[in-house]
């Protein structure tokens, strides 16, 4: 039972080169277009605290993953009640500039986990556009001059564990997906001058993935995951495009491109196919938990089972669980459901059977988006249980559990032929070489000793890493 409900209750989960004519490195959440690769590098495999530590330096607290912008590495952060994003030196770590965010109110968050840091900024390279679900987009100049802000009304996120998603910026637009209770919806802003280009309303109102951009023969599209669907919007109008039914609730996980197709990956629990993690019913935790008899479960009855989420199923803040809250938590849960799929383009309307190349159900991710690297799509999930398919076909390779043990809320990233796990509860890195038919660990590096979400970032052969209240860069030793 525990365990059922901490499952469920989990919110929070995402620059230039030297030259002027280099692509960006690590632009936004994952990378360029959230792929989680940079091919070209070579960051370290062997790291640590005490190892290949380039730079180490007190970051605040935050949920949010570093970027590059120019020559500078971007995070938001949260600290004495203020929102910030927050420049530091690539070089050496040394803060460059912060730019407070114009918050008159904090939006709830998930204490415990969460944060109201946790979006990941965005650059092209001349700006950095920074979301915050207190307070809406602002976007920087690289010297963290203020541009302009779109101001938002706070997010109203479900369970008030917080925003989660970040915004990217291609082609001059700004794209932020702000799925929450009161107004759902994509929006596009002009990157130059912050003003609307276009709006859409949206169904969902849960979810915590950021979108990628796919460049397909109809023109570049918004992959946008949400609850239990993921719909495509055309880049330049908004326009709907297609539809995939079939994903999880509260979707947490990112799509990735490659070669033209789509691929996603992801899980939540209580979903109508879920086997192994079946939601109880009301009238079963009554008779573990109602000690009254009074057909409610209060915070002394329940706390300890809900392992601190009381308060976020509690919708109406009375200090009970009562039937009708449950059942709308079960409803949700169920109209998901988890799977794996690769997706060609060229589909209109819903594209769930016609242009799904295969789908898998076997070693989802909850949090960490998946990883397409040296023809594998690759996952990690609670455990360190790694699973690799054949990316052209689906056929697994392998499941087996590679990497650390514990939790994984960072997302896999790749370089040099190989692919790196963080996990949750320690910091501790696990490199295993990409492509592989088996597992073929490269390093099982020692732990960090730190809380680490936040996915890292792969610049100038170095990877840097944020855990709880450091931010590292790591390079080998010249």
């Amino acid at each position: 039972m525990k365990l059922l409900i901490a499952l469920i209750s989990v919110g929070v989960f995402t620059a230039v080169g030297l030259g002027a004519d280099k692509p960006l490195a690590w632009p936004r959440f994952r990378g360029p277009n959230g792929s989680g690769v940079a091919d070209d590098q070579k960051p370290p495999v062997e790291l640590g605290p005490e190892k290949n530590v380039k730079w180490k330096v007190p970051a605040p607290s935050g949920l949010s993953s570093p970027i590059v912008a120019g020559d500078k590495l971007v995070i938001t952060a949260f600290e004495g009640g203020k929102l910030y994003t927050i420049a530091y030196s690539r070089a050496d770590g040394e803060e460059a500039w912060r730019a407070e965010a114009p918050a008159k109110q904090i939006e709830a968050y998930f204490k415990p986990e969460g944060s109201p840091a946790a979006s990941t900024p965005a650059t092209d390279g001349q700006r950095i556009v920074s979301y915050f679900g207190s307070c809406g987009l602002i976007c920087y100049d690289l010297s963290g001059k203020q541009l302009w802000k779109f101001e938002m009304p706070l997010a109203t996120t479900a369970g008030e564990f917080g925003s989660g998603v970040s915004p990217i910026l291609v082609d001059g637009i700004v794209i932020l997906v702000r799925d929450e209770k009161k107004d759902p919806k994509v929006l596009a802003l002009d990157a130059t001058t912050g003003l609307s280009k276009w709006e859409k309303k949206r169904q969902s109102t849960a979810s915590y993935c950021t979108p990628v951009v796919w460049d397909t023969p109809a023109g570049k599209q918004v992959a946008a995951a949400g609850h239990a669907r993921m719909i495509g919007y055309d880049l330049k109008t908004g326009a709907e495009k297609w539809y995939v039914i079939g994903i999880p609730s509260g979707c947490c996980p990112s799509p990735v491109t490659a070669d033209g197709t789509l691929f996603f990956a992801g899980w939540s629990p209580g979903g109508a196919d879920d086997k192994e993690m079946k939601m109880p019913t009301f009238d079963a935790m009554l008779k573990d938990l109602d000690k009254d008899n009074d057909g409610a479960l209060s915070r002394e009855e329940a706390e300890k089972a809900f392992q601190g989420f009381f308060d976020n199923q509690d919708a109406n803040k009375d200090g009970k669980i009562t039937r009708d809250e449950w059942d709308a938590i079960l409803k949700f849960m169920s109209e998901g459901k988890n799977s794996a799929f690769a997706l060609k383009p060229g589909g209109t309307g819903d594209v769930t059977t016609s242009h799904v190349l295969w789908t898998k159900t076997k070693g989802l991710p909850y949090i960490p988006s998946a990883i397409l690297y040296r023809g594998q799509y690759v996952m990690v999930k609670d455990g360190g249980i790694v699973t690799a398919y054949e990316a052209r076909t689906g056929a697994e390779v392998y499941q087996e559990r590679a990497a650390a043990a514990g939790k994984y809320y960072s997302s896999p990233v790749a370089a040099n032929g190989n692919i790196y796990f963080t996990s949750l509860d320690d910091g501790t890195v696990t490199v295993l070489k990409a492509g592989s038919d088996k597992p073929e660990v490269m390093a099982t590096n020692p732990k960090l000793g730190e809380r680490t979400a936040a996915t890292p970032a792969i610049a100038d052969d170095v990877l840097f890493v944020r855990t709880d209240k450091h931010l590292y860069a790591f390079a080998s030793k010249k």
